[in-house]
């Protein structure tokens, strides 16, 4: 993730990493990706199951449930064994994560072990009387997808009345006081709608954004021709800099962060730099620290049926299954000699990220959208809309 509020807008001071220290354990939920332990944050897609059909799933997520689903009692031993490895925040995601028969009990033993438990849902369930429970169980944050306004929105969820739904959902989150946000995945489809994104979510005042850089997985490889060019990206990543900016700048400040491309960071230090900012040399620190993409370090997936993924896009690679090894013994197993690479990526990429200038901010970007352009996962990430001039 790449914070922009925090980045650019000076949200969050480089100060507060050496203030909090560096251990995940001792720092708050918008600093962890500064961690220098780095446990992973887990995804754990808990089901198959969906009430939508989205255009983009990673997960191919459908009407009925995996057989295969872990049960409760494996569901238990997971987070035991997460809490004992050190993992400061288990995310909940599916399918939809609220079709989900045990979920109440999961986020329940998760908070009860001192673990933050956060989920990733369409919204359309969230009752008032589910938005209580959830609250009342210590869940720390809710993340509501929504694709653009309703149009945009029902298309990609092939349902019509998904985007009140959702909206409706945020509504009950906010009445109990659960934290809410939005998550919005980037493509030529839908990138017009991202003004919109922004007035919505101070219309409703919401206190967080994400938007997520398109990954070629699942029915999202579906999509690679939406992706957008580089020219696109670009114009893209500036309208978020500066909507968040004005936000700022009249008194609304809220959390706005890219995902899944970490060319963001690099772009925002230079675009500070070409403005002559004082805190141009603060934000290069901070990007040192983060790291640049985490898959198979610092982020790390957990599928319905138990088998275990570098992130939660990247499932056609397991490294193990939790039936029959702790996820503790297969993150930590550097037999695997993808395991390994992903470990220190940096000594593996080639082409251009190779020689990249920002490669120890960068980490390399995404592999598992080269792999699935080039067949080659070491390739340059195709997405990174770096010129060749910036990366020198």
């Amino acid at each position: 993730m790449i914070g922009v509020s925090k980045l650019y807008c000076g949200a969050v001071e480089a100060a507060d990493v050496l203030r909090y220290g560096r251990q995940s354990s001792r720092l708050p939920s918008h600093l962890l990706q500064f961690s220098a332990d780095k446990r992973p944050v887990v995804v754990w897609n808990v089901t198959r199951r969906c009430n939508l059909k989205c255009l983009h799933c990673y997960a191919q997520a459908g009407a009925a449930a995996a057989t295969d689903e872990l049960t409760l009692t494996e569901g238990l031993a997971l987070l035991d064994d997460l809490k004992a490895f050190g993992v400061p925040v288990v995310l909940f995601s599916g399918g939809e994560p609220l079709m989900h028969p045990d979920l109440l009990t999961l986020v329940a033993r998760t908070v009860e072990l001192g673990m933050r438990a956060v989920i990733s849902t369409n919204g359309t369930l969230i009752s008032q009387g589910v938005a209580e429970k959830l609250n009342k169980l210590g869940l720390s944050y809710v993340g509501i997808s929504l694709d653009g306004t309703e149009a945009v929105h029902d298309r990609f969820r092939g349902q019509p009345g998904a985007f009140a739904a959702a909206l409706a959902g945020i509504r009950q989150c906010q009445a109990v006081g659960l934290k809410v946000g939005l998550r919005f995945t980037i493509n030529r489809m839908n990138f017009t709608e991202i003004p919109a994104i922004f007035d919505l979510i101070e219309e409703y005042q919401i206190p967080r954004v994400c938007f997520y850089h398109l990954v070629y997985s699942g029915r999202g490889s579906r999509l690679i021709a939406e992706a957008l060019s580089h020219a696109e990206t670009r114009q893209v990543v500036d309208l978020i800099l500066d909507r968040t900016k004005n936000l700022f700048d009249r008194g609304y400040p809220k959390e706005v962060l890219t995902v899944d491309n970490h060319a963001d960071g690099p772009y925002i230090y230079l675009r500070l730099v070409q403005e002559h900012s004082p805190r141009a040399n603060q934000v290069l620190e901070l990007l040192k620290m983060n790291e640049g993409n985490n898959s198979g370090r610092g982020i790390g997936c957990v599928s319905w049926d138990g088998e275990v993924y570098a992130d939660q896009f990247w499932r056609h690679c397991s490294f193990g299954n939790v039936r029959q090894r702790p996820f503790s013994e297969i993150w930590t197993d550097l037999s695997n000699p993808l395991m390994a690479q992903l470990k220190d990526k940096k000594n593996y990429v080639q082409g251009r990220c190779a020689t990249c200038r920002w490669l120890p901010v960068c980490g390399g970007n995404f592999r598992v959208r080269a792999e699935a352009l080039t067949g080659n996962l070491w390739a340059p990430d195709p997405a990174c809309y770096l010129t060749d001039a910036e990366i020198a």
